[in-house]
């Protein structure tokens, strides 16, 4: 039997192995400090200590309310009227005024009956599935899916033995019809089927078809989750997210001309909805489940992250409330970053740079090598420009690439740096 200092011992000699094969095969991360609010122009500070400016290119900012003044002054305000904690759970003493407002108005943007917050859009998910699933329920997945799906899908059959899961390739509904129809066809699949997919796939900077979806899973009586998290305040005319886009929103109207969206009824077209606080939405930190009220009155009362996990901060609940507000008040701005996406498309595709092609504001330039991805990132940030290199195994081998984040704060300016930075490396 190993003793407690052997146990020790092996656990810190697996630990440097395994940091050892990061840092040889080029993985290794580096975290990267700021010392100045999350905008279009960031201050960072470098490895030997030293100071420096460089355009902003990989966050999650997509609308520029990260530093708005009144998404600041909303947080200020919060802070000094309910100090810095809720120091409880929801159901305990934790629910403050500001959550029930927060999540008014995100019902309210979303088009939806009612929604919840949490602390994050990862324990949203995994308060979702563990929650609404029981043993004979299939969760389908869509290959590509953010990693917080993956793991709520593998936690979910821990806490309910008998939940079955599969996953479909992606984007492919043909593929996705198949899984259900062998979900239907298994003697096991006594329940509901749960199809999950991201609105705007992360790494890619796709769009799930969601009418065509829908309509299967309205042939196959299952239930519609979107997580939506890089769609909102991006997609649809006013930003509400990819049902907008699709012509899905109650009382909305079509980003696109799609016939198949016409014959869906926008009260339904998407059964619930995950989704982020800390991107478009104010950037500060938080997430939220949006949908039918009698899906958020069984998270209030059996979800294990609302029964043992602390409320949203109030001050962020403040800030974010104050972000959606604006976002509603001013459409502009998402006009602003859809017009920014096409300017830069254009111009890194006449720089000889092979970008997927999307209407969101990722976008992801190919460079295949892993290595040279890396390396190119290096290089860039030398020249200024701060962008991620992302590869194996974060992405499959062989499809390596920069992934270029857009954001209504930047401007023509800003882009033509980036892309005159690129054209030198």
């Amino acid at each position: 039997m190993n003793t407690p200092s052997a146990l020790s011992s092996s656990f810190d000699a697996r630990t440097d192995a395994t940091l050892r094969m990061l840092r040889e095969s080029g993985q290794y991360k580096h975290l990267q400090v700021l010392d100045s609010p999350m905008d279009a122009v960031v201050r960072m500070r470098g490895a030997d200590g030293r100071h420096f400016e460089a355009l902003c290119f990989c966050s999650n900012n997509y609308l520029g309310l990260a530093n708005h003044p009144e998404v600041v002054e909303a947080g200020i305000e919060a802070l000094r009227a309910y100090g810095a904690g809720t120091a409880s759970v929801r159901f305990i003493c934790g629910t403050f005024e500001p959550h029930e407002r927060l999540e008014a108005t995100i019902a309210r943007y979303m088009g939806t009956e009612s929604s919840y917050t949490f602390v994050s859009c990862w324990t949203a998910t995994e308060a979702l599935f563990p929650t609404f699933c029981e043993p004979g329920d299939v969760i389908i997945s869509d290959e590509l899916n953010h990693a917080c799906i993956i793991d709520a899908m593998r936690l979910t059959p821990v806490i309910k033995k008998g939940v079955l899961k599969a996953v479909y390739r992606h984007s492919d509904l043909d593929d996705l019809e198949r899984r259900l129809r062998e979900a239907q066809d298994n003697e096991e699949c006594t329940g509901q089927a749960w199809v999950v997919t991201d609105g705007v796939f992360s790494m890619e900077g796709d769009i799930a078809d969601l009418p065509g979806i829908r309509a299967l899973c309205d042939k196959y009586d299952a239930k519609l989750i979107v997580d939506d998290s890089h769609g909102h305040g991006v997609m649809g005319r006013t930003g509400r997210g990819t049902h907008e886009h699709w012509g899905m929103l109650p009382g909305g109207d079509s980003s696109v001309d799609n016939a198949q969206a016409d014959d869906i009824d926008p009260l339904r077209a998407v059964d619930y909805f995950t989704g982020t606080l800390g991107k478009a939405l104010g950037g500060g930190a938080g997430g939220f489940v949006a949908g039918p009220k009698r899906g958020i009155e069984l998270l209030v009362q059996r979800g294990r992250p609302t029964l043992f996990s602390n409320a949203l901060p109030v001050t962020v609940a403040c800030s974010a409330n104050a972000a959606i507000e604006i976002l509603m008040r001013e459409p502009q701005r998402v006009q602003r970053l859809k017009d920014n996406v096409a300017y830069a498309r254009a111009r890194i595709r006449e720089a000889g740079l092979e970008v997927l092609e999307s209407p969101t504001a990722i976008c992801p330039i190919i460079v295949h090598d892993t290595a040279r991805a890396i390396a190119m990132s290096k290089r860039l940030l030398e020249k200024g420009v701060f962008v991620i290199g992302f590869g194996y195994p974060v992405v499959p081998e062989g499809h390596a690439r920069l992934r270029v984040q857009i954001s209504a704060a930047h401007t023509t300016e800003h882009i033509d740096a980036l892309v005159s930075a690129l054209r030198s490396l």
